[in-house]
């Protein structure tokens, strides 16, 4: 019996995994979707016009950069959803204004006025009842020891030239977003917890979870 009929995971579900830079969204995502049976959803950086430009300077490509994740993010949603679900998918929508935007208005690095053209804009396509939010988010956590020490390991380039000030900050705010974050059921997972590279077995527990979160949202919905 495969874990997802024998944890009784619906095979429509759509699970999006959140989380800083370091913490293993991909492989996260790679890993439980091959155990599920599910299509992936991931974030496609190599294609991504502006993300090498941002790094080497923020204020003149941060809204740029902004609205180009929230262009491919939504199309990613609905394509997602007109399969019928079965998706694991690689970051959320919701971290693109709840942390990046927000962070970028705050330090100077994105103007007033392109801060409230994005969240404008943001709110008309996402926060709205016709916008189809994900079953579970899974937030992959850990300390920013940890995390940093992975960017070091096996980041790219470009990340592992940031300094680390900025990753300080990012792991503070996305602490900070994720405790108030209600747009979807949670699932908090601490990269401690499992090694899933190394240990095959280990991707059960986890889906054991996601099917009691799963479960849990359905009866609150009923």
């Amino acid at each position: 019996m495969d874990l997802r009929t024998k944890y009784e995971i619906p095979g429509n579900a759509v699970i999006t995994i959140a989380g800083t830079v370091g913490v293993g969204k991909s492989t996260m995502t790679n890993t439980l979707a091959k155990a599920l049976g599910f299509r992936t959803s991931l974030e496609k950086v190599d294609t991504n016009p502006y993300l090498d430009k941002f790094y080497a300077d923020f204020e003149r490509w941060s809204f740029h950069l902004q609205i180009y994740f929230l262009a491919e993010r939504f199309k990613e949603q609905k394509r997602i959803f007109e399969y019928g679900g079965g998706f694991v998918q690689d970051r959320s929508i919701y971290e693109d204004t709840g942390i990046f935007a927000k962070m970028h208005y705050e330090k100077g690095t994105m103007s007033e006025v392109d801060y409230q053209t994005y969240t404008s804009l943001f709110e008309a396509m996402v926060m709205t009842p016709y916008f189809p939010h994900p079953d579970l988010l899974i937030y992959l956590e850990g300390s920013i020891d940890d995390v940093v020490s992975r960017i070091r390991e096996r980041g790219r380039p470009m990340e592992q030239q940031t300094p680390i000030d900025y990753w300080l900050e990012m792991h503070e705010r996305y602490e900070n977003w994720i405790n108030t974050f209600n747009g979807c059921p949670v699932l908090r997972l601490n990269i401690n917890d499992y090694d899933i590279i190394d240990n095959d077995s280990s991707i059960e527990p986890i889906i054991e979870r996601i099917a009691y979160f799963i479960r849990k949202s359905q009866l609150l919905k009923k």
